[in-house]
């Protein structure tokens, strides 16, 4: 698969060739929401909490006799109705709303988010970036040149450039983060996403060289049966 390449002028410079191992997956929307969920509870703090009848302080006397008063009977002023009683079903921070999702699916939602980026043509490839000064003035030029422009973008850098943290930070809708750190959540938040060639190459060596090493010296079933086979010849 080939996509357009810019420079940091907006002008298109020729085109790229994009992995197909990451960025021609196809889409499983259940698998895509189901990582979604997992990283939106992760997120939450769940430190808000309040007291219940049995937590307020006072509310040991009767306020007033049962009967004969003319008034509605209560037993304790800690009851929720009274002011500065309880609270009935509040929310308590004992809840944990953590999930945890496997690596590979992790791995594979990435994947297939990043592949649906290309095919609705909101991933916009650069052959460089970069800011001398970290002015916000110097990144907002170069937005404005490239099809992202005014739209919520999200830059994935290959290393952690401070600079470039500077600079985007007080522009909207844009966000800065390097290319391990990329997530389903940030991409499904963002309308596009802008990175250079070598951020793909580095994408490509992560994902996939990766995995392929792992798997390379794992014996597969067949092989396992014939040295069973060879061994129990040898004995006989």
């Amino acid at each position: 698969m080939f996509v357009n390449t810019y420079n940091q002028e907006g002008k298109e410079i020729g085109q790229a060739r994009l992995p197909k191992e990451v960025f021609q997956i196809d889409l499983n929307g259940d698998l895509v929401h189901q990582v979604m969920v997992s990283q939106m509870a992760n997120q939450r703090q769940g430190t808000a909490h309040t007291k219940d009848r049995g937590d307020v302080s006072g509310g040991g006397k009767k306020p007033w006799r049962q009967k004969g008063t003319g008034r509605a009977r209560h037993g304790s002023t800690r009851s929720p109705i009274w002011k500065g009683g309880g609270v009935t079903f509040g929310p308590k921070n004992e809840k944990v709303f953590k999930r945890e999702i496997p690596k590979k699916m992790r791995r594979k939602a990435l994947l297939m988010v990043l592949s649906a980026k290309v095919a609705k043509g909101s991933l916009i490839l650069l052959d460089g970036l970069g800011v001398k000064q970290g002015k916000t003035k110097e990144i907002f030029e170069v937005l404005k040149k490239l099809p992202c422009w005014n739209k919520s973008t999200l830059i994935a850098l290959s290393d952690y450039d401070k600079k470039m943290v500077l600079a985007v930070r007080n522009i909207p809708k844009v966000k800065v983060i390097e290319f391990r750190e990329l997530n389903v959540l940030d991409l499904m938040r963002f309308q596009y996403l802008l990175m250079t060639k070598e951020v793909v190459g580095k994408i490509k060596e992560m994902f996939v060289k990766n995995e392929k090493l792992k798997t390379k010296n794992v014996p597969t079933l067949s092989k396992i049966l014939d040295e069973i086979g060879k061994k129990s010849q040898s004995k006989i």
